[in-house]
């Protein structure tokens, strides 16, 4: 807590005389109950808890003492029970309730100490059913919304975190503010709530659903990384993390440069998708979400400086993602460019030590490189809603490519194309991609039209040909994707112009005749997909 809490409201005998104590997780608790000890606090306690206090010589009342009932059902049932919630229930200024209190014998509890089950813990370490399902704790949830829903009367601790200023506003009068009551009940509604989505989450996780759209989409969103600003200055930002345990920019591990920014973020989320596209080694440089250069090689090393040749001048200030080891070797070529974020799923030690004198560079681990056809729904937020999709995982392969032109590819085109094919799907609509030798010659993207994206491709191909001293553009000998069909051959035919072999794309126009004629009467390969990959 930040701030102190000043009691805004006065509420008459709000003196703590009794707690109830029942936690999972003990860290800390032996402490705070030798302190209320001696602040004459009496303690009830369950189970576990009772255990481990009398074992650490804190005096305690058994709760089957204050319910004069056993707990039975292996421990399923022990405070579920008038003397329990009628204690903490109780309103202590209606006449009502007290003289209700008094007729049955029930004590007030005046503070709450409660941690719950490790569910969220037990699904992360096994799949047995009967284990999960012990650990979905039913006494714990009951007691903390029952003292935040009295919380007029009831302190209700739930966090470790909040001991320290607990013990201290006791110390100060004996009991606590109402503004701290109110922010421990609202903290323990978040707790349960958060807790049954968890529960929800496991009973309605079977992996052949998340192919669906269900009716209701529950999310749990975790505050993992404040921001200086948004997309622009003047925009507040802050990420926040999914329960989903799927690897990627997500739950990568910063380990070196300063702290991430929105736009890095979501631009490192980008240049990840992408790279997990490719079995071989692999490079794509990201700016502004779009790939400016993407290489598949043997060598990782030249990788990069493939995919750095394709567009040099758009990858500085760029965001890189790798699909194996960051290396020595390769960090030292990476260092001669202003990089954002650099991301791979493994980084040496070396490699660190040579970004040591960039603190502005971000290096971020991320892990296994997942698996790119896994299942699981894509979401975008709207004014007043979220726009909800499965994921764009479609695989092309060989075998899945119809040939429609007189002339049929060959194997080194084939493999261009499908290099193509990939990138064109991670590329912002329109998007065209020329390809040479596994590498991108020229990129096009995010574009009206898609004759604009052809002739921007073929430009920058020619800028980047005159900065490497290339006799004529990458373009030339190379293939060319498109992310939707062509409407019109004007686009093909600018791709022909600029000397590519072969192209891919979806096919389904009206006018696909008038492109496959044009296609044949400048000799050149076209494939259909009979799929396309939008990208907004």
């Amino acid at each position: 807590m930040n701030e102190p809490f000043e009691n805004k409201i006065f509420i008459k005998d709000t003196k703590i005389k009794r707690a109830l104590i029942s936690v999972t997780d003990k860290k800390g608790i032996d402490v705070l109950a030798k302190e209320l000890i001696t602040l004459n606090i009496e303690i009830l306690s369950t189970g576990g808890t009772a255990r481990f206090l009398h074992e650490n010589g804190i005096s305690v009342k058994d709760v089957s003492e204050e319910t004069r009932f056993p707990e039975i059902l292996n421990g399923r049932v022990k405070t579920l029970h008038p003397n329990i919630h009628g204690g903490i229930l109780g309103r202590r200024n209606n006449s009502n309730h007290i003289n209700e209190m008094e007729k049955h014998n029930i004590i007030g509890i005046d503070l709450l100490i409660i941690n719950l089950y490790k569910f969220k813990e037990t699904i992360q370490k096994t799949n047995d059913d009967c284990e999960i399902i012990e650990n979905i704790d039913i006494g714990g949830p009951a007691m903390i919304r029952a003292g935040a829903k009295n919380h007029e009367f009831i302190s209700i601790i739930t966090d470790i975190d909040d001991y320290p200023e607990l013990l201290s506003q006791l110390k100060h009068s004996g009991s606590t503010t109402y503004t701290f009551r109110k922010y421990l009940a609202g903290k323990a509604f978040k707790l349960t709530n958060e807790y049954d989505l968890a529960i929800y989450n496991w009973f309605n996780g079977d992996k052949k659903e998340h192919t669906q759209l269900p009716e209701t989409i529950s999310i749990e969103l975790q505050k993992n990384l404040p921001m200086r600003y948004g997309e622009n200055p003047h925009q507040n930002a802050a990420f926040y993390k999914t329960v989903d345990t799927r690897i990627g920019a997500a739950q990568s591990k910063k380990l070196h440069g300063k702290e991430l920014s929105y736009n890095n973020i979501n631009d490192t989320d980008a240049a990840f998708e992408l790279i997990r596209e490719f079995d071989l080694p692999a490079v794509a440089i990201i700016k502004h979400a779009n790939p400016c250069g993407v290489s598949e090689n043997l060598d990782i090393n030249l990788a990069w400086e493939n995919a750095l040749q394709t567009d040099p001048i758009s990858a500085f200030g760029g965001i890189v993602a790798i699909n194996r080891e960051l290396s020595a070797a390769l960090a030292n070529k990476m260092k001669t460019l202003f990089l954002e974020v650099i991301i791979a799923p493994t980084i040496s030690d070396e490699a660190l030590k040579i970004f040591e004198d960039k603190p502005n560079v971000r290096i971020l681990m991320s892990g296994k490189i997942s698996n790119p056809q896994d299942d699981s729904l894509s979401m975008k937020s709207i004014s007043g809603g979220m726009l909800v999709q499965t994921r764009d995982n479609h695989k092309i392969t060989k075998e899945d490519l119809k040939v429609v032109t007189k002339k049929t590819p060959n194997q080194d085109q084939i493999n261009n194309l499908l290099f193509a094919w990939k990138v064109a799907k991670h590329t912002k609509s329109n998007a065209i991609i020329y390809a040479k030798n596994l590498q991108t010659a020229g990129i096009g993207a995010g574009q009206m039209s898609r004759i604009d994206s052809t002739n921007i491709a073929n430009e920058k191909a020619k800028k980047s040909a005159a900065i490497s001293n290339l006799n004529e553009p990458l373009t030339v000998g190379s293939v060319v994707a498109s992310d939707a069909f062509f409407p019109f051959p004007d686009g093909l035919i600018a791709a022909a112009d600029a000397g590519v072999t072969a192209v891919i794309q979806p096919g389904g126009s009206i006018k696909d005749q008038e492109v496959i004629d044009a296609a044949n009467d400048r000799g050149l390969v076209m494939v259909f997909t009979s799929i396309r990959h939008f990208k907004h």
